[in-house]
């Protein structure tokens, strides 16, 4: 990442005399480091509760209500958080999303050890639920590090290099699920709940600590004038939304994708159990994570060109035929090199909507617009994986277990155990395909490139754009 100094205007909300450079970027670097030792913890402990929770009260309706909820109050809390960022420091949100988790980490090791192990996994009784509560309260709130963290992007890093930034971004993402994927299963299974909790907490006292040894430079945000903006400020988000043209269009086709990006979430699992033994798709998963740091790492090189618009399309293009060709037999290397890829093109759909945001929203409202996007596209998945699973388990894979549906569609699936899944991600890859064609044909979707490509530095806009920010 070349790092060549903004114009000297263009050194808004940092400290006085300080210019992005070669110090800013660093401390975005430093601040990245201590996201992935965060995202890392909160991810272990959290896929090592459904792992523990699964295995001693063998209840799937225990581990999809856990589940369920995490992706729902991350829904419902993203527009809070977003506006907490926008009126905070963001190193002191980065600080209370690490002491909240370190809080109720320990909250979760003092009931551990209260409460005997009988009483503890009962998951019909309150002792249970109130364990999985508090972890569930500090992974949540630890997620408002990543609304912070995209916001210093454009705090910390010039301009032109703002979507490689987004990329190691991805890389670290991609790298915080490949080692949650091995090493939660493992924790669980060597060293127990217990242990694993004691690594948790340590760990999320050292990112805190070296957190606090961070310096960035930034000012004070500048208080809203006039009537006090509630802490749910859908208002405020909406406007800021609508002064980009086409922008919204953006969100409501990265939520509908969502919605297609939750039969992923429903059948992936499922349809791997089918191929391989549980040890071998924990691995598969941990080795096929390696896709997202490749994904983030070829962003991070080499940019997503000028037009990051028409790279996200490109990207859904290619997500969409791969759903439509990744189970067409049911044979394991077809469905792991399909996953590997996957994981490689979902860094760079990321980033590039990360970018655009950065690009045309000004900083001072970047976080509730943050919020509001992972608030929408957040509640997609999980209603579409809730939809999916009786569709399929009910429809679907019954049709194609029948007579009928192999003669119809046995030609194209093949014959196998788990044809119905198939058919069920070759429909939705479909639906996503159209879906994006028509966006590439679309108003908005010119409306936005044309406002992308005519944005000033969000840092210093003083036109249209900052004229119409909420107050």
């Amino acid at each position: 990442m070349t790092t060549a100094p903004d114009a000297p205007q263009a050194e808004a909300h940092l400290l006085p005399g300080v210019q992005r450079g070669p110090e800013t970027v660093r401390a975005f670097r430093l601040l990245l480091v201590n996201a992935l030792v965060a995202n890392v913890t909160t991810s272990y402990l959290w896929f090592a509760l459904t792992f523990w929770a699964y295995l001693e009260t063998r209840s799937v309706l225990a581990t999809s209500i856990i589940g369920g909820s995490y992706m729902l109050l991350i829904a419902a809390f993203g527009m809070v958080f977003g506006a907490v960022v926008d009126r905070h420091l963001k190193k002191h949100v980065m600080i209370a999303s690490g002491i909240v988790p370190l809080a109720m980490f320990g909250v979760a090791g003092a009931l551990y050890l209260a409460f005997d192990t009988a009483q503890l996994v009962d998951w019909n009784g309150p002792v249970f639920w109130v364990f999985v509560a508090v972890i569930l309260v500090g992974g949540v709130v630890e997620s408002m590090r990543n609304i912070a963290l995209s916001t210093t992007v454009t705090l910390l890093v010039p301009s032109p290099d703002r979507d490689k930034a987004n990329g190691l971004v991805g890389t670290v993402q991609g790298l915080a699920f490949m080692v949650t994927s091995v090493f939660s299963g493992l924790s669980i299974g060597l060293l127990g709940m217990g242990w694993t909790l004691v690594i948790s907490i340590a760990l999320t006292a050292a990112a805190l600590l070296h957190l606090v040894t961070v310096p960035v430079p930034e000012r004070r945000p500048e208080r809203d004038e006039g009537t006090r903006a509630p802490l749910m400020d859908v208002r405020g988000a909406l406007a800021a939304v609508h002064t980009v043209p086409g922008l919204l269009a953006l969100i409501v086709f990265t939520t509908f994708n969502n919605l297609v990006g939750g039969v992923f979430m429903a059948l992936m699992d499922p349809y791997g159990l089918t191929l391989f033994s549980v040890e071998a798709w924990g691995i598969v998963l941990g080795v096929t994570s390696i896709g997202f740091m490749i994904g983030g790492g070829l962003v991070a090189r080499f940019g997503l060109g000028p037009r990051p618009l028409r790279t996200l399309l490109l990207a859904n293009v290619g997500v969409a035929v791969l759903a439509v060709v990744f189970t067409i037999r049911e044979a394991w290397w077809i469905y792991a090199v399909g996953i590997f890829v996957f994981m490689c093109i979902i860094p760079v759909a990321e980033a590039a909507e990360q970018t655009i945001l950065q690009r045309v929203i000004p900083f001072r409202v970047q976080g509730r617009v943050f919020g509001f996007a992972q608030s929408v596209e957040a509640a997609a998945s999980p209603v579409s994986a809730f939809l999916i699973g009786p569709i399929a388990q009910f429809g679907l894979i019954p049709y194609m277990e029948s007579g009928a549906g192999r003669e119809r569609f046995g030609w194209l699936l093949g014959d196998g155990d788990a044809r119905g899944i198939a058919l069920v991600f070759v429909l939705a890859g479909l639906v996503m395909l159209v879906t994006v064609l028509v966006a590439f044909a679309s108003r908005p979707y010119r409306q936005l490139g044309d406002a992308y490509a005519a944005a000033k530095d969000p840092l210093t806009a003083t036109g249209p754009a900052t004229a119409a920010e909420p107050a």
